[in-house]
């Protein structure tokens, strides 16, 4: 879209994505980083803090924009809920929930609280909403994309947040959610990606969410059982051999344009960088040290690319338009 159909635009409310949900992840992930980094590195707290508040901030102006464009705009609503590659992003409101929870309990248990429960309440509700487009509605394997984790997989999460506040038999249920699904679904996916054509370019980044379910299923799994065992250690590999296996591919990322997609690329980088600081907190290997700096160096070099990005075409109102 160029210049002058951007201003024919009537309201960019009505075209505001959920997939912005996105960018809270990012933000979210790498506060947790760094905190995790103070935690087992002794990196400052500042930054850890600096980022959870604008992980909060950051939440609650998405959040609160995207009810009122719902009330505002309700077909606009409608139509990305039916949408068959839209509908996944939805979770991303729910794991944000869960990831502002985890940032908000050392300052405030209750709001942690309520942030968590309406979180796990949410994502299981997507779950089967999510699981139930697909069976009642014809998707085509054009539609399927690794976004697919978001709203099935995605329930990985909801242990990582709930140790505390959910009983272990109650994590287990979402715990076991994720880890069938993931099974599942990696197929479906790398069947599309080797058998089918390539993914539109703007669904690129979304490959890095392989990246996540195993970096996810491992911080779960030690929160519930605090042991780094054979299967932690087959999840962090998993992890690991899908980051190294996209930045193998680097070439192919470096020619994509802007779009918000490219926020995929965030979240999952933070997931295998957290993983990777729990085996070393957990088995005190240097390899797993020096690849603990590296990761944090190359996802904090990647949000704040994406960040910087995103802010320059905010100002050149690239975003938020009809596609």
């Amino acid at each position: 879209m160029n210049n002058e159909e951007i201003k024919l635009v009537p309201n960019r409310l009505r075209f505001f994505p959920v997939m912005m949900f996105a960018m809270v992840m990012g933000v979210s992930g790498l506060a947790i980083v760094y905190k995790k980094a103070h935690e087992i590195l002794g990196f400052s707290a500042v930054i850890a803090d600096v980022l959870s508040v604008l992980s909060i901030v950051l939440f609650v102006s998405i959040l609160v924009t995207y009810i009122i464009k719902i009330f505002k705009y309700k077909e606009q609503f409608k139509q990305e809920l039916s949408h068959p590659i839209r509908i996944n992003f939805f979770a991303a409101i729910s794991i944000s929930f869960v990831l502002i929870s985890i940032l908000t309990k050392p300052m405030n248990y209750d709001i942690a609280y309520l942030c968590f429960v309406i979180g796990a309440l949410l994502h299981l509700f997507f779950t089967f909403n999510t699981l139930s487009f697909w069976i009642n509605k014809s998707v085509e394997i054009q539609h399927s994309n690794p976004a697919w984790f978001i709203p099935i997989v995605g329930n990985l999460i909801v242990p990582v947040g709930g140790v505390g506040f959910f009983s272990n038999k109650i994590l287990m249920f979402y715990f076991s959610i994720g880890i069938f699904f993931w099974i599942i679904m990696l197929s479906i996916i790398l069947n599309r990606i080797i058998f089918h054509k390539q993914f539109a370019p703007k669904f690129m980044p979304t490959l890095f969410i392989l990246i996540a379910p195993p970096s996810i299923g491992l911080l779960a799994y030690f929160k519930m059982t605090q042991t780094i065992d054979m299967f932690a250690m087959i999840l962090f590999n998993l992890g690991l051999f899908f980051t190294l296996l996209v930045l193998f591919m680097y070439k192919k990322f470096l020619k994509i344009q802007f779009f918000i997609s490219w926020w995929a690329f965030t979240f999952p980088l933070a997931t295998i960088t957290l993983a990777t600081l729990l085996m070393y907190e957990q088995l005190h290997d240097s390899l797993y040290l020096y690849l603990s700096y590296g990761l944090i160096l190359f996802v904090t070099i990647v949000i704040a690319i994406v960040a910087y990005t995103t802010i320059v075409h905010m100002t050149r109102k690239e975003i938020c338009i009809m596609e």
